[in-house]
């Protein structure tokens, strides 16, 4: 009982601290969720969508969070900024080959985010190789799912589309 209270009387403001973080990460999170959902909703964005983009803010407020309560118990900024260049150095490495996955995610966000066509729009691909006419069927974190007037499903990847120049056809 003792060795309970000791850890109480020493640590006391970093527990406050953390209980006070971890509200507020509670918080923020669903303010956010709820600026996301209002946004999915204003533009008509498809809920599945919007649950993708909760789910990865939430990610990220967590990792935050999870920063901030290491901070608060006495990890110094140095020793946590070290840990993550060696532990991203060696995913770097790793993900070397599959750093378009990452882009097509962020990609993805940018394509929720300002929404320059909508599922059922019939849009252009402008390539000087291969120019797709087609209409969108799914709009993923990775890919957005085009038909062609074939009938022929392609499935095209959300960096490639930022880059590319779109034609909306018809906007639904």
């Amino acid at each position: 009982m003792e060795l309970l209270s000791k850890f109480f009387k020493d640590y006391h403001l970093q527990l406050i601290a953390t209980i006070i973080v971890i509200i507020a990460i509670y918080f923020l999170k669903l303010i956010i969720n709820k600026i996301i959902l209002k946004y999915g909703n204003h533009t008509h964005i498809k809920e599945l969508r919007t649950r993708v983009v909760i789910k990865y803010s939430s990610i990220l407020i967590n990792i935050l969070g999870f920063v901030l309560l290491i901070t608060i118990w006495g990890v110094t900024p140095e020793w946590i900024f070290a840990t993550f260049a060696s532990f991203f150095a060696i995913v770097g490495v790793a993900f070397f080959a599959q750093w378009s996955l990452l882009s097509n995610v962020t990609a993805g966000f940018i394509i929720y985010f300002t929404v320059p066509f909508r599922i059922g729009d019939i849009i252009k691909i402008i390539d000087k190789e291969n120019p797709i006419t087609a209409t969108v069927e799914d709009i993923k974190a990775f890919y957005v799912v085009l038909r062609t007037d074939d009938g022929l499903p392609v499935t095209f990847p959300n960096n490639l589309i930022l880059q590319k120049a779109i034609l909306t056809l018809n906007a639904s």
